[in-house]
């Protein structure tokens, strides 16, 4: 095994992770440049749909390090950095290995192929976790490989599988996660519970998200808008899971522009949308077991201020992600 391409294949997979869904439709994908003794060089990570890939931010770091020349150095155009590293690289990358969590993408739309980018620089090896499973962009390994860039797969592939299930589930099916907020004490009521760097993020994941899904009682009790005011983000549509239609419709979520409100007794509206969070308490939580492929709690800090807890609840997880901030942040799954 080589020691080094691990050691950088975690802080890939770590990287990705603060991206997680926010790269919808995309996958979530991190890389690292190490230089000739295995030293980790420059951390990047694709960020938004339409972005740079996580290779051309660690390569463009990389050349702004290994040159000196800054004129990349806040670049977020792909196209604008792909071209400038091909014409200006001068060779700083001959001693540059690069790992990445997801194999380098053959072809060009958005954004251009990374994989003729990493064989156009000069790069010699490439260690990675997993192949391509969508087929329009695999096989940039044959096209390194017929370059003469050594390729290696399998590098942390089981936890870079764990990256792309969210991926490889919403090509053909809606991919549904539940949220919620709690203090160490286990209460989820009353008041703010989670820090703002936490709120920000989820504010981000909603910004992405097709569709809300949240209880009647919730929407009666805690009023909410239900948006993305906090990075600036749209507001998705919104279901309502309720037996009643009884609710007040100056409620703050019904008066977003532009957002189709559903008030249905049953999850089927959720079949005609990609990228589902569900918030909610005990309730929601024992009503959409059966629609859930996973599970994300942000955990203050904090004790104290609240009642209310899922206490009613019996789940196993598997932690998938763990991230510790300001906040406990796990992406979990139920247990085979």
């Amino acid at each position: 095994m080589n020691t080094a391409a691990h050691h950088a294949m975690i802080q890939a997979i770590n990287v990705a992770w603060d991206y997680q869904l926010l790269t919808f439709p995309n996958p979530a994908v991190g890389a690292v440049c190490m230089g000739e003794k295995g030293e980790i060089i420059s951390i990047g990570a694709h960020k938004i749909a339409g972005g740079p890939h996580a290779e051309v931010y660690a390569l463009r770091d990389a050349y702004t390090l290994l040159s000196g020349d800054t004129a990349l150095a806040q670049c977020d155009d792909s196209y604008e950095i792909h071209n400038y590293l091909r014409v200006h690289h001068n060779d700083v990358f001959k001693t540059v290995s690069i790992v990445v969590t997801l194999e380098p993408c053959s072809h060009s739309g958005k954004t251009p192929s990374c994989a003729l980018l990493i064989r156009d620089l000069g790069i010699k090896e490439v260690f990675i976790a997993c192949s391509d499973p969508n087929p329009e962009a695999a096989n940039g390994g044959k096209i390194l490989e017929n370059a003469g860039v050594k390729c290696t797969f399998g590098i942390m592939e089981s936890e870079g599988q764990k990256l792309l299930e969210p991926f490889i589930q919403w090509q053909s099916n809606p991919f549904v996660f539940f949220k919620w907020a709690q203090r160490l004490d286990g209460t989820i009521d009353k008041g703010i519970i989670s820090s703002e760097s936490s709120r920000k993020h989820l504010h981000a994941l909603r910004d992405r998200c097709d569709l809300i899904v949240i209880g009647g009682n919730t929407v009666r009790i805690d009023r909410p808008t239900l948006d993305a005011r906090l990075v600036g983000g749209k507001a998705p549509d919104v279901l309502i899971y309720s037996h009643q239609d009884d609710f007040d419709r100056t409620i703050p979520l019904f008066t977003v522009p532009k957002r189709q409100v559903f008030i249905d007794s049953t999850f089927e509206r959720i079949k005609e949308y990609r990228l589902i969070m569900i918030e909610g308490g005990a309730g929601m939580f024992d009503e959409s077991r059966n629609v859930c492929n996973w599970y994300l709690s942000y955990i203050a800090t904090k004790l104290g201020g609240g009642s209310q807890s899922l206490g009613s609840v019996q789940e196993n997880f598997e932690v998938v992600h763990a991230k510790i901030t300001d906040n406990i942040i796990l992406w979990m799954k139920k247990k085979q």
